[in-house]
């Protein structure tokens, strides 16, 4: 038998003491018992064996002098080892075969050293180790202006929306709204002070305001300087940009600038128009336009006139469903306004639901048109929500009438069922008509954009991103990832998609891919760009800010920049875990029991992991086990009677707390943490398996839960495999496909069972290419295989082969078993590399844990049964850390290593036919410092020459000019306004907003008055078409702008109103402000261009006749309706010179200035 010893093994057996010399046969061996005499074979009879006397000794002192510190001379992160010929391991060796590895002090010294571990083959493809990094190789560096909070201390405060200035980030809550300054983004965290609370600590400096309704949606007036909420108790609020605050949170929460009631539910979305109404969307498909008048006469009022106000505005409000229902026909969908765009360069407005869009004119708010995801015009007929009951409420009548006088021959059964499923067509029916059942539930709506091309970009649940121009016709559809859309930014020539896998892909305006890359190991639910940065929240309340430039050469520098100060944001901790797992074959253990296997060994740990298998069985049982996962339940009584009993064992309330668990079947798993270590241990998830009768029933299969420590993740699988000694294969395929399925979810089980987040009940494809989400070149990684650290432990299963029963009991009664370890299937299969692949556990020097009889205390109590069952090491505990060379540092790249400190089984134990088995380990956990780090990285940006080059390069702006600087408009005429781009390389990309609006007398010598207009602000007697848009190289675009007619016909005379000479607004004068950037530039260009319009002819006298000239040189034959038939053209070199009059250019820097 020693040639099956591999060299490998031999090493670990001489570093553990243990012989390689075979021991000898006994005189009566299994062999002879098979030839004595014939006598009448009585059952239940067996020879006796030398260890049947031997009973578990209950205090370990005595077996140990101060020699025992030298007993592990092995170390997973030392190279050095002793010899397998000293003889001390030797003697120490006999000393601990005699004590049967059974309970042992805590303050032990032995269990500081690490036990020597055997190490399975073929831990490469998805069981090999993630590959970590001082920086992240696979994605830009990033800011980090929120590090991944612990989902625990976000209870009833969870980030769900962002919204970005060029000088403020601002975050919607659910308690409230908070902002931080730009300026500061780079700055430390402030730690637990002040107002920063547990998941603040290591964030930018921010400020939160007073305490509100959850913020649903959240959008910024950048002009107006202004941000606005939307919440689930339906009201909308409005906020001041720029407050002056504190770095250090001292000054108490800001509060809101006005406030109303707008819906009875939610606020979904919120959009504003050209013109500046606020539209507000909410469930039911109702729309509502506030207007921008009675806004700012609202905003106008003193604090003390709050009331007022909100009164104000809430009645000033148009309803637009009920504008478009007629005798109760609704033209519109009565699914929830998910969406709500605003299409600037058209003047048209955007409202999506889940399956559906309307499109509406932004002036005169009118319906446009209804279509749905395929691009097809829908005549829809909604009934309102009261019509909807009453109409369920009456086909559910009459099918339980009907059904009831039809088939009352047929018996009660066949009555009642035909009666249920008569009710159940009627609701589905009705609902499916409520829903849109013209598509797929797949195709869900979930964002929306406009791009700076004019087009608009909708995304789905099914990964579909679909571009529609801007009159509602379907352009091209595209599918790069197959997860669902979850977000949409823009900035220049780039949008930006945010999907539910955490990926994060930049496309270009013709939906080709860019990059791609994973952003967060969440969902990413919102994005904004300000700053020269786009920012990402993902579900866990995570925000990072992504530099324009990247993915590009600068990432490199920072890179490499950021690696050599890995010393002043590297900080290692060690925490040690006990794991221990048990096979209760149904029953109940006593609480000395517990305290034997559990109790004695945590004093000294901070984590402790519990895998129970067996809890409760039966057929009856796991068929309701099973019905129950199907919708989301899970647990028994028993279950909750073995969590009670274990938390008292280990003093939970005072000195554990239960973070979680998860209960498959039989199958059930618990982790507890110690209160001193609870700030740094969180987000925990669970997951479940089922591998019996079909992989449906569990009975059989793995539950696991998955926990961050110190920024770290560890996942901890309880499994129990196919039984019997010749099903080896079958234990095998059991791993293999809970290795690759489990997908770790919340669990009803979790004291944190409030925290909010996205459903996603698929499998995120982690694995699949960032870039291409159509790509196959890599295997898609399970979860499994990117957490730091996996500790597999339960039932597996595997017995002793080429062992007989009598022949197992000889090895176990001279403690040899490292012979017994040469028959043991599942160290075979880990040779063979067939199972646990590449994974570790401590070498075995306790007796098999299988099988005995119950109550019956020492090693006599192995099963002398008929069937006489081998004993066998079935309860094992098995892990993979970072580790991929046995011996290895812990640092950032090789973050966590581990070391078992103690493998043992509890024999004296007697509740179960097993014993239990613990492990203990000691966990080295190298983590980042993130307030440090992005301290330092604010450095790098600030003194790296090559950088600030970079950055320079960002400030180019292409030149453009301008047709005109004055333009003057008598009654309804149009002029065309041309804006050329004189750049050869980059395209310009421009938008015209409404500076200052004034409804004065047109004379020499006025000067517009400054009055806050949102969004782009045009009044609404004016149309800028298109309002934005792209200019491509050496081209130019035209611009159509006319005064559009307020009054309606029967007022007019002769084009004139009637009370002309007593309007007020008879003559009007505006400034428009045409913003000019690059297609991936930071920094703007600003034309202003003074519009004026009179009805008189007189009040026209006093316009400068060079630029009325000018105007009329402009004129074209037939103005441009939209941006489509104002395609860019080559500019006319015979053209005369723009107008100088009135030019004013201003250079916008903001971006990046605090670099």
């Amino acid at each position: 038998m020693d040639d099956r010893i591999d060299d490998d093994e031999r090493d670990a057996l001489a570093l553990a003491g243990l012989t390689t010399v075979p021991p000898p046969s006994k005189s009566q061996s299994y062999s002879q018992q098979l030839r004595t005499s014939s006598a009448p074979k009585r059952h239940h009879q067996h020879r006796k064996h030398s260890l049947d006397d031997v009973q578990v000794p209950h205090n370990l002192k005595a077996y140990y002098d101060s020699s025992d510190e030298d007993f592990f001379p092995y170390s997973s992160n030392s190279a050095s080892a002793a010899t397998a010929s000293d003889d001390p391991y030797l003697i120490i060796n006999q000393r601990l075969d005699q004590t049967l590895c059974t309970d042992s002090p805590a303050d032990d010294p032995r269990l500081s050293q690490p036990l020597p571990e055997f190490i399975g083959n073929g831990g490469n493809g998805i069981f090999k180790a993630p590959t970590r990094a001082v920086v992240h190789p696979g994605r830009p560096p990033c800011l980090e202006l929120r590090p991944h909070p612990l989902r625990e201390t976000q209870i009833g405060k969870f980030l769900r929306n962002i919204a970005c200035s060029d000088t403020q980030l601002w975050a919607g809550q659910e308690s409230g709204l908070r902002v931080s300054n730009l300026q500061d983004a780079y700055e430390a965290g402030q730690g637990l002070v002040g107002r920063v609370t547990r998941g603040d600590e290591d964030a930018a400096p921010f400020h939160e305001s007073v305490h509100t309704s959850p913020i649903m949606c959240l959008m910024a007036d950048n002009e107006n300087r202004l941000v606005w909420s939307g919440h689930k108790d339906g009201k909308i609020k409005c906020w001041r940009m720029d407050q002056a605050q504190p770095l250090d949170n001292t000054a108490p929460p800001f509060k809101e600038g006005l406030s109303w009631q707008a819906h009875r539910g939610p606020v979904f979305s919120m959009a504003t128009t050209t013109h500046g109404d606020l539209w507000s969307g909410s469930e039911g498909g109702v729309i509502r336009i506030w207007p921008w008048d009675s806004i700012e006469k609202s905003l106008s009022l003193k604090p003390e006139e709050r009331y007022m106000a909100a009164l104000l505005v809430e009645r000033s409000f148009i309803d637009l469903r009920s504008q478009v229902t007629v005798n109760g026909v609704c033209s519109i969908s009565s699914q929830d306004v998910k969406c709500l765009l605003s299409d600037n360069a058209r003047a048209k407005v955007w409202c999506a639901g889940t399956l559906s869009f309307s499109l509406w004119d932004a002036r005169t708010r009118e319906l446009v048109k209804v279509f749905n995801i395929e691009g097809q015009i829908e005549n829809r007929v909604d009934i309102s929500s009261v019509q909807q009951d009453q109409a369920v409420e009456d086909e559910m009548k009459v099918k339980f009438v009907s059904t009831s006088k039809k088939e009352k021959s047929g018996g009660f059964l066949q009555r009642s069922r035909n009666a249920i499923m008569g009710a159940a067509d009627a609701v589905r029916r009705v609902a499916t008509r409520g829903a849109g059942a013209f598509v797929e539930d797949a195709k869900r709506i979930e964002a929306l954009v406009l791009t700076a091309d004019g087009m608009i970009w909708s995304g789905c649940t099914n990964g579909l991103l679909v571009q529609w121009d801007g009159n509602g016709n379907r352009v091209q559809d595209l599918n790069h990832h197959p997860c669902a859309v979850q977000c949409f930014c823009t900035f220049g020539a780039r949008l930006y998609v945010g999907y539910v896998s955490g990926i994060i892909q930049i496309l270009d305006f013709e939906g080709n891919i860019v990059a791609g890359w994973v952003a967060h190991s969440s969902p990413v639910i919102k994005m904004a760009s300000g700053n020269g940065l786009v920012f990402s929240l993902a579900t866990h309340g995570g925000v990072r800010g992504w530099n324009i430039a990247s993915p590009g050469p600068i990432d490199n520098v920072i890179r490499s920049e950021l690696a050599t100060k890995e010393k002043e944001y590297t900080k290692r901790d060690h925490v040690r875990i006990l794991v221990g797992t048990w096979n209760v074959g149904q029953g109940r253990a006593s609480h000395e029991a517990l305290m034997s296997w559990l109790g004695s060994a945590s004093p000294d740990v901070g984590i402790v992991v519990v895998g129970l298998q067996e809890v409760e069985m039966g057929a009856g049982f796991l068929a309701m086990s099973a019905a129950k996962e199907t919708v989301g339940l899970e647990g028994s009584s028993v279950g909750q009677w073995w969590l009670d009993n274990i938390g008292k064992a280990l003093d939970e309330g005072k000195t554990f707390e239960r973070m979680g668990s998860r209960q498959l079947a039989g199958l059930l798993i618990s982790l507890w943490v110690r209160k001193n270590l609870r700030t740094h241990v969180g987000d925990i998830d669970a997951g479940a398996v089922p591998c019996g009768f079909g992989r449906a029933i569990g009975n059989k299969g793995g539950v696991g839960l998955k926990i961050r420590v110190y920024d770290r993740i560890m996942c901890f699988v309880n499994c129990h495999l196919a039984a019997h000694l010749e099903a080896v294969n079958r234990r095998n395929a059991d791993f293999d496909h809970i290795y690759r399925n489990m997908v770790f979810n919340r669990s009803s089980h979790f004291l944190n069972n409030a925290a909010a987040g996205v459903s996603t009940s698929a499998h995120m494809l982690r694995g699949t290419n960032a870039a291409g989400g159509n790509s196959n070149s890599e295997e898609a990684r399970p979860e499994l295989a990117e957490a730091d650290m996996v500790v597999f432990l339960g039932d597996f299963n595997y017995r002793l082969f080429g062992i007989s029963y009598d022949e197992a009991r000889d090895f176990v009664s001279q403690r040899c078993f490292d012979w017994l370890r040469e028959k043991d299937q599942l160290r075979e299969e880990m040779k063979a590399g067939k199972v646990f692949q590449g994974m570790r556990e401590a070498l075995i020097k306790f007796p098999p844990t299988y099988k005995f009889e119950r109550h019956q205390a020492g090693l006599g109590g192995y099963d002398s049964g008929e069937k006489k069952r081998i004993p066998a090491w079935c309860d094992r505990i098995i892990y993979r850390d970072n580790r991929s060379a046995p011996v290895s540092d812990c640092s950032l790249e090789c973050p966590v290593v581990s070391s078992i400190l103690q493998y043992e089984a509890c024999m004296d134990v007697t509740d179960s036919d097993h014993k239990p088995v613990r492990c203990k380990f000691n966990v080295q956990i190298a983590h980042v410092d993130r307030s440090v780090r992005r301290k330092e990285m604010g450095k790098i940006y600030k003194s790296n020459e090559k950088i600030q080059g970079m950055l320079e390069e960002l400030r180019f702006v292409p030149e453009t000019s301008v047709s005109t600087h004055n333009i003057m408009l008598q009654n309804q005429d149009t002029f065309t306004l041309c804006i050329t781009n004189k750049c050869a390389k980059d395209m310009a990309i421009f938008k015209i907003t409404c500076e200052s609006p004034t409804a004065a007398a047109f004379k020499d010598g006025d000067t517009a008055d400054s009055q806050p207009r949102p969004s782009l602000g045009f009044p609404r007697w004016l149309e800028v078409m298109p309002g934005a848009g792209i200019i491509k190289p050496e081209q130019f675009v035209e611009v159509s702008i006319r005064r559009e007619d307020c009054h309606p016909m029967e007022e007019l005379v002769d084009g004139i109103p009637q009370n002309y000479w007593w309007s007020e607004d008879r003559d009007k004068e505006v400034i428009l402000a045409v913003i000019v950037q690059g297609s991936a530039f930071t920094q703007t260009t600003t034309h202003r261009i003074r519009v004026r319009h009179c009805y008189s002819s007189e009040a026209a006298r006093g316009v400068d006749l060079k630029s009325n000239s000018n105007s009329r040189k402009h004129q074209p034959q037939q103005p441009s309706p939209s941006l489509h038939n104002t395609e860019p053209r080559q500019p006319n070199n015979s053209s005369s010179d723009p107008d100088k009059s009135f030019k004013t250019v201003e250079i916008k820097s903001d971006s990046l200035k605090h670099l």
